[in-house]
């Protein structure tokens, strides 16, 4: 968890009066689209070649955490911090506590099977520290997080919860 120094200066005297750590609280959007988790880092040794690779194991879980709406994913778009980015060109509909996983590689998309390939057989997130990012179709902001494999993967299988 980051630390955020709060110093309170007594203006009239000059001089320091609190200094106190308050945790960073993270941004959260009214958004009912939220990330659920994501598989940063594959099983296995990376690579991405499109035949024989492991980029189709890196994936992102995107939920509907709404109650009563549906959420179609057409137009929304998800990026990492380097800009690296998939917008859902598509219609991909998730109904109420529905979910999505992005995966990389090649394959079909399906609402049956709750999944959608970024098409593009390159890794998205890096093994070491990223934030994702999830933007509607609007431009404003769904969701975000950041991890680090030692501060965020506290079992270290690559892995991480988000939304629960």
């Amino acid at each position: 968890m980051r630390i955020r120094l709060v110093a309170t200066t007594a203006v009239a005297a000059g001089t320091l009066t609190t200094l106190s750590a308050v945790p960073a609280q993270a941004a959260e959007y009214s958004s009912a689209l939220k990330i659920r988790g994501i598989q940063y880092d594959a099983p296995g040794s990376d690579s991405n070649r499109c035949s024989g690779g492991n980029t189709a194991q890196e994936y992102l879980t995107i939920k509907n955490y709404s109650r009563s709406t549906t959420v179609n994913l057409k137009g929304y778009v998800v990026k990492d911090a380097a800009g690296n980015k998939f917008t859902f060109t598509a219609s991909h509909t998730l109904q109420p506590g529905d979910y999505v996983k992005l995966r990389g590689g090649n394959g079909s998309d399906s609402d049956t099977n709750n999944v959608v390939y970024r098409d593009n057989c390159n890794f998205m997130w890096n093994n070491d520290k990223d934030t994702i990012y999830v933007y509607k179709p609007s431009g404003s902001r769904a969701d975000v997080h950041s991890y680090t494999r030692s501060g965020s993967d506290a079992d270290r299988n690559g892995y991480i919860t988000y939304h629960g």
